[in-house]
């Protein structure tokens, strides 16, 4: 009557269940019930025979961290034989009984395991628990094995409906994610997309992407859903080496039931901590070029179907399509970008040559390339360090430090000891804004070196940059040959002087060059303006 009884509220527990875990916790509460032990624990069986604690009435908090290796302990043997086994007393000390991690051995004084086995499959063991002696008569043996029998039943029929309805949940998931991902032209939101999607709607634990760095052949690490930290931090990869680097390597989808146990995974102890057990690596292709790969991670063993990986290689298409576009997109954004550059440097380098022509002035030949020679290294400097930097944006300080070198190499005369000094805030510039600024400078250094030390040989030249409120400041300092009386920087006859007074106009500032005790102070100052 009890047996019957369990076994239809088995039937009533399929159709509340949601998961497999929901539905283990409330079989076993159903074997103390039934059984009147003092608890119950549920450890299902990999393909590998290893067990894993999946449902506890008595450590629930060990459930996915406790496990026995293939016919280790009681339980490990009773999976093998298929036999239940009947402990009376003293379980904790019967030849080969194994102690878990986190569950009391005198709680085991009499035992019952109980094999779950249905259709020829083993699916795990039962392994009941009271803390004093425990002799069940033959009729409740045989009550607890037809209710084993039914529970591993239960279990079959469970996943199997699961798996029925797998490729329609896969393809709605699969449907999900495509659309967010394909929502979005960028780069980098792609990728967050692609990971907090795919571990929403497949329900994994942790979802990461790495691409390619074509140069280093290295992957690195570009999104991942997970907050620790220490997983946002984790390194690059070489090509062939963990899991995923191997995946990316063959070009083929990997499948680690227990990364704990893959000798080849790197991070056991990151695992551990995030509690990571299953992996699946995808391989993201173009035309049979790996340019990435999407790794998915589950918190308990879990064997992917067919329809969830095929679902994961087609979204993983999808993906490297998008992300190659957007790569596309970006490298034809900065051609545009770089074109434009070039056009607007040349035109600037044409007006600074017609300046130099109207203003004549040079005793040689030799003396006019040189400073031409200085003002297309200005315009060269900006542009190189935005190459190198934000595709808009430039450090005003980077570029003072730049011209002080090629001034140094240019311009400073073998018998002048002078030392340079850059000191001040980082404040980065649009390009129009430091391309200017680099003239402006390029002039008032050359400017300080060529007059501030025609008799003084040695000295110091100082450039300082500041922002306040939006307003650059930018001086150049020095201490060499005073200024002539009653000097003017408008009224001076200088190209140079011109040139900066020109340039200060056009960023809408102004320009000033005065003697302050005892050094000559180069004043230039604007609001800086935002990206273009």
């Amino acid at each position: 009557m009890l047996v019957q009884k369990a076994t239809e509220q088995l039937l009533h527990l399929i159709a509340r269940a949601k998961n497999e875990e929901f539905l283990l916790s409330e079989i076993a509460r159903l074997f103390v019930k039934f059984s009147k032990a003092d608890s119950a624990d549920i450890m299902l069986a990999d393909l590998q025979d290893i067990l894993m604690l999946n449902a506890s009435t008595l450590a629930p908090d060990m459930v996915g961290l406790a496990r026995l290796q293939r016919g280790e302990g009681i339980c490990g043997k009773t999976l093998e034989i298929g036999e239940p086994l009947f402990i009376p007393s003293e379980a904790y000390a019967y030849p080969g009984f194994a102690s878990l991690r986190g569950i009391p051995d005198e709680a085991a004084n009499g035992c019952a395991v109980l094999p779950l086995h249905y259709a020829g499959r083993k699916y795990g063991v039962v392994l009941l628990r009271r803390a004093q002696p425990w002799s069940p008569t033959r009729s409740e043996q045989d009550g607890l094995m037809h209710f084993s029998m039914a529970v591993a039943a239960t279990i079959a029929a469970f996943r199997n409906a699961f798996r029925a309805g797998g490729e329609e949940r896969a393809l709605n998931a699969l449907t999900e994610v495509s659309m967010r991902i394909s929502s979005s032209p960028y780069l980098e939101e792609i990728l967050q997309l692609l990971v907090n999607f795919t571990a929403q709607q497949f329900h994994y634990k942790v979802c990461t992407v790495r691409l390619l760095d074509p140069q280093s052949g290295d992957l690195v690490l570009r999104a991942t859903q997970a907050d620790s930290k220490g997983y946002q931090g984790k390194g690059s990869i070489k090509l062939g080496q963990s899991i995923a680097g191997k995946a990316m390597a063959m070009g083929k989808t990997v499948i680690i039931l227990d990364v704990l146990d893959e000798k080849d995974y790197i991070g056991h102890d990151l695992a551990v901590e995030q509690g990571l057990r299953s992996m699946i690596c995808v391989p993201l292709m173009i035309q049979d070029r790996p340019i990435g790969v999407l790794s998915c991670y589950t918190p308990e063993i879990h064997e992917f179907a067919r329809d969830e990986q095929r679902a994961l290689e087609t979204l993983a298409q999808q993906a490297a399509a998008l992300i190659e576009n957007a790569k596309l997109s970006v490298r034809t954004t900065l051609m545009q970008e770089m074109h434009h550059r070039v056009k607007n440097n040349l035109q600037q380098v044409a007006s600074l040559l017609r300046l130099q022509i109207r203003h004549g002035g040079y005793a040689t030949l030799e003396d006019a390339l040189k400073d031409t020679e200085a003002r297309i290294l200005a315009i060269s400097t900006v542009h190189d360090l935005l190459s190198r930097e934000d595709l808009d944006h430039v450090d005003l300080k980077t570029i003072a430090e730049t011209l002080v070198h090629h001034q140094q190499l240019s311009f400073v005369l073998p018998n002048r000891n002078i030392t340079f000094l850059v000191r001040g805030q980082d404040v980065h510039l649009n390009t129009t804004q430091a391309t200017q600024v680099a003239l402006i400078l390029n002039e008032l250094i050359q400017n300080a070196v060529e007059h501030g030390f025609l008799e003084t040989k040695e000295g110091e030249i100082h450039i300082t940059v500041e922002e306040k409120e939006g307003e650059v400041g930018l001086w150049v300092s020095d201490n060499g040959d005073k200024l002539p009386a009653g000097f003017n920087c408008k009224n001076a006859g200088s190209l140079g002087l011109q040139i900066v007074n020109s340039l200060a106009q056009a960023l809408g500032g102004q320009f000033k060059l005065n003697d302050i005790w005892g050094w000559a102070v180069a004043e230039v100052k604007f609001q800086r303006q935002g990206g273009e």
